[in-house]
């Protein structure tokens, strides 16, 4: 049980920042997501490993209780025997006494190391849980690294010299092509204007004569 818990731990406890510096080149989060997956498997399996111990250990004190009860019961009964001077009697329950002894002297012992297994997989569970949800915060920190380097990505695409530089000449451009609309427009309302008044200068002059 012990060397179970402990191969399985290791599989978890694995150096995660080396499988990120491996594969962050592509998609590390799917990778990740792919690990955090196999160690929730993981820690589920553990789980009802540990829910298993419990039931081993109340089953092993269950049988202590009543070893102990049996062994209580032939002892009363031995010594009624030997009071009541039944020496076959006596001999023949002496024999299931010692049997209860040894019984319970072995599930004492059992019990014993049920408990301090338990509390062994109890603690490595802990730690598989909490190995877990570090995996977390770092699939967080990834998620957001992997936010931040397409953002400046996009920026510098933005900002990249050559890109620039024809978004300039763009403008240049445009703004070319607009100041000759412009002077277009002020020639011709210009020309409208003089024609305007020398046409109103014309008439008055025909009036005058």
């Amino acid at each position: 049980m012990s060397n179970l818990f402990t191969r399985i731990k290791d599989s978890i406890v694995a150096d995660l920042h080396e499988l990120v510096d491996q594969k962050e080149e592509k998609n590390p989060i799917a990778h990740v997501n792919q690990y955090i997956r196999e160690c929730e498997n993981e820690v589920k399996k553990i789980k009802r490993l540990v829910e298993k111990q419990y039931e081993i250990k109340h089953d092993i004190s269950r049988e202590l209780s009543q070893a102990k009860l049996m062994k209580e019961k032939r002892n009363r009964q031995y010594d009624l025997a030997v009071s009541m001077e039944e020496t076959e009697l006596a001999n023949e329950v002496q024999l299931e006494v010692d049997q209860f002894n040894k019984r319970v002297e072995q599930l004492e012992s059992m019990e014993v190391q049920a408990i301090k297994d338990l509390e062994q997989v109890e603690t490595k569970y802990v730690q598989m849980k909490q190995k877990l949800k570090d995996l977390y915060v770092k699939r967080l920190e990834l998620r957001s690294r992997e936010n931040i380097a397409r953002t400046k990505q996009g920026m510098n695409k933005v900002l990249e010299t050559e890109l620039i530089s024809k978004s300039a000449s763009k403008f240049a451009e445009l703004e070319s092509y607009i100041e000759r609309i412009e002077q277009r427009v002020h020639s011709e309302y210009r020309l409208h204007t003089l024609d305007a008044r020398f046409a109103e200068l014309e008439k008055k002059a025909s009036n005058s004569n």
